[in-house]
């Protein structure tokens, strides 16, 4: 019975991902409600209901903690708790028609979800379904959607970190499963993109490559979805962004993290990883589409065409390989290494700027910087009047003088948008790791 119970819950969940990606009236998610009806069908054949809860991060059936599905759905319980949804209940006498109606509402916007999630099913003529809501306990709304999106990041990389190791081994990804988390990211982009973004640019100390990709695809997705590009295309760029390194991973670590100078054979070596992640992503057409080949191959090629692998004839860079080019080189410089030294924000965008118009498309870099802003959500800075300030969000209209918190000295706390109040500048940035570290709990 406990191996039809999974069969189920995973064909739901295949569900709901069809029903997120391509629409409930589409043959495709008709096909997979029909699996879906027919694992339901087995298990309430045999009994009354099922019962299915989320504790913690793990699935649990009446006295078994479903310990290895809870693992290989992680992304989709953490979609399940955003929804307020801890207790899902399947009764004898459920019909297709309300498994539909079900996964439809379930792959709605979950600020549908803020009532009770039981009377959303009562409204659309749900009887033999119902949902449990989540405990709210003590802690502050904005903890609670930090803690989501925390939890929502590390999903995220276990995701990413699976699907890249099934690359490398040249076996079978899910791509449903893994567009699915992206689809997540995309969702939160929308709604909580502060608590997200901050996570990629100042809280990560992690060095892996895997973290690396899983950022630039966040960075991607967010700069592209600014840019107006439609849903479906910001999920195919996420998935190309994730996949440009591919290449890298094949590449030794003590070449990639060498802190002297690289050999002119190193150097070659770490060069060819474009072509080597190209000839990996071909493998993968079929499911992914060609936009990983592309980005792979060209995300070094430059926006002059002087970068890597060279050409024998001049060929422009794809546009979405420019996007993830700015993101690529805006993360690798952001992020800690131990093999050089930390750059601040404003030395960050001083180097990229000197490569405006040669590495990176001048307007595309432009409207990066503006949307991201010179000093990124969560920058801890040092004011003119010695205070100390969290930049909560960016001015688009001079990206030097964000909104920011300022968080000591407490008797100053206080919101203030700097380009309202200009007696206050930000005089210099203070590393979160070092000197910074401490004002980051304030936040």
């Amino acid at each position: 019975m406990l191996a039809k119970v999974e069969k189920a819950f995973k064909e739901l969940l295949t569900c709901l991902q069809t029903a997120k990606m391509y629409g409930t009236m589409h043959p495709m998610f008709q096909k997979s409600l029909d699996k879906a009806y027919a694992a339901f069908e087995d298990v309430l054949a045999q009994r009354q209901e099922m019962v299915i809860g989320i504790v913690g991060d793990e699935l649990a059936f009446e006295k078994e903690i479903l310990f290895d599905l809870g693992k290989l759905l992680r992304s989709a319980i953490l979609y399940l708790k955003e929804r307020n949804i801890e207790r899902l209940a399947f009764y004898s006498g459920l019909s297709k028609e309300e498994l539909g109606k079900f996964v439809g509402l379930l792959a709605g916007p979950k600020e549908d979800f803020k009532t009770d999630p039981q009377v959303l099913l009562v409204h659309i003529g749900v009887q033999n379904i119902s949902i449990g809501k989540l405990k709210v306990d003590g802690r502050k709304e904005n903890d609670i959607l930090a803690g989501n999106q925390l939890e929502l990041y590390n999903s995220s990389m276990d995701r990413v970190s699976q699907v890249l190791s099934s690359v490398l081994n040249s076996e079978k990804i899910d791509p449903l499963g893994l567009k699915f988390s992206l689809n997540n990211i995309i969702d939160s982009l929308g709604t909580q993109r502060q608590e997200l973004l901050k996570l990629a640019t100042v809280k990560r100390y992690d060095a892996e490559i895997y973290v690396h990709m899983l950022n630039v695809s966040i960075f991607a997705m967010y700069f592209a979805s600014r840019l107006g590009f439609e849903k479906n295309d910001i999920l195919d760029i996420g998935v190309a962004a994730l996949f440009h390194d591919i290449g890298k991973l094949y590449i030794s670590r003590k070449t990639l993290h060498k802190p002297d100078k690289l050999s002119e054979q190193e150097f070659n070596r770490i060069k060819s990883h474009t072509v080597l992640g190209a000839e990996f992503m071909f493998e993968y057409v079929d499911s992914l589409g060609i936009l990983p080949v592309v980005v792979s191959f060209e995300h070094h090629l430059k926006y002059d065409s002087s970068g890597y692998p060279r050409m024998p004839l001049l060929r422009k860079q794809h546009i979405v390989s420019s996007i993830v080019a700015i993101c690529d080189v805006y993360d690798a410089l952001s992020q800690r290494r131990g093999y050089k030294q930390d750059y601040s924000p404003d030395v960050v965008y001083n180097i990229m700027n000197k490569d405006r118009g040669s590495a990176f498309d001048p307007e595309l870099l432009d409207k990066f910087f503006r949307f991201m802003g010179f000093w990124p959500v969560g920058s801890v800075v040092a004011l003119n009047d010695g205070s100390i300030a969290l930049v909560k969000d960016e001015n688009e209209s001079d990206i030097r003088r964000p909104k920011v918190e300022i968080v000591f000295p407490k008797d100053k706390r206080r919101l203030v948008d700097l380009i309202q109040d200009n007696s206050l500048s930000i005089e210099r940035y203070l590393n979160p790791w070092k000197e910074g570290r401490e004002y980051l709990q304030l936040a």
